[in-house]
C-alpha cells in the first residue's frame, strides 16, 4: 500500500499562501548548526584567553578555533533567510573579505593569528569584516525576534572592536566585554537551537514577490 503524501501546513503570507517544505526545514537546521559551531568555538577561545592567557599552545589553538568559528559563520550566511538580497550578499562579501584577510595574516605572520591581530589593531580594517557580518546576523535576529542578547551584541561587537582599534580601553575592560560577548553569543546559539523552525523561514510569499519583481525589472 502506497504511503500517503505528507500534508503540509499552509500559511497566509503578505503576498499569498505558502508552505514550509522539508528542504526549508533542513536549511534552517543547517543555519542553526552554523551558528552553534561559530558560537561555541568563539566561547572556547574566549575562555582560553581569559583563563589561561598568552601561552603559545593557546595562541596556536586560537587560530584553529577562529577558523572553525569562521566556517560556522559562513555556513550560516549561506543559509540565513533575509528578504533583502543586496543585504544578504553584502554580509557574505564581508565574510569573504574577513576570511581572506585572516588566511593571509595566518600564512605570512610568524606570530599566531590572535596575537598578531591584537598587537596590530589596524588589521581590524580587514579581519573586522568577519565580525561586521556577524553583527549583521545579530541585527537581523534582534529585529525579527526581539532577542535581548542580540540587541546587546549588535551594539557590543562593533563597540569593542572600535575601542580596540583606537586603543582607548584598559585591558580589564576589554576582557570584561569580550567575556560578555562570548557568554551572550552562546546564549544566542543555544536559544536558536530550540526555537520553532517556521519563524526562521519567514514569509516565503515575500521572497516570491521580490523574485517576481526582479524578473520583471530584468525583462523590461
Amino acid at each position: 500500500m502506497a504511503a500517503e503524501p505528507e500534508q503540509l501546513t499552509v500559511y497566509q503570507g503578505q503576498f499569498g499562501e505558502f508552505t514550509v517544505t522539508q528542504n526549508d526545514r533542513i536549511k534552517v537546521i543547517i543555519y542553526r548548526l552554523g551558528l552553534c559551531l561559530a558560537s561555541f568555538n568563539f566561547a572556547i577561545a574566549t575562555l582560553l584567553v581569559l583563563i589561561i592567557g598568552e601561552q603559545l599552545w593557546v595562541l596556536n589553538l586560537l587560530t584553529l578555533l577562529f577558523m572553525m568559528f569562521s566556517v560556522g559563520l559562513g555556513i550560516s550566511l549561506v543559509t540565513i533567510h533575509i528578504y533583502l538580497r543586496p543585504l544578504h550578499r553584502l554580509l557574505q562579501i564581508f565574510w569573504i573579505i574577513g576570511t581572506i584577510t585572516a588566511l593571509i595574516i595566518a600564512w605570512q605572520s610568524s606570530d599566531p593569528l590572535a596575537l598578531f591581530v591584537y598587537n596590530h589593531p589596524s588589521t581590524l580594517f580587514g579581519i573586522g569584516f568577519t565580525f561586521a557580518a556577524l553583527t549583521g546576523i545579530f541585527f537581523k535576529e534582534a529585529f525579527c525576534f526581539n532577542r535581548l542578547e542580540t540587541k546587546f551584541l549588535t551594539f557590543l561587537v562593533p563597540s569593542l572592536l572600535l575601542c580596540h582599534l583606537i586603543e582607548i580601553l584598559p585591558v580589564r575592560v576589554e576582557s570584561l566585554l569580550l567575556a560578555s560577548w562570548g557568554l551572550l553569543f552562546v546564549i544566542f546559539g543555544s536559544r536558536k537551537a530550540i526555537q520553532a523552525i517556521p519563524p526562521d523561514i519567514g514569509d516565503k510569499s515575500v521572497f516570491t514577490h521580490l523574485e517576481q519583481q526582479r524578473s520583471i525589472s530584468l525583462s523590461s
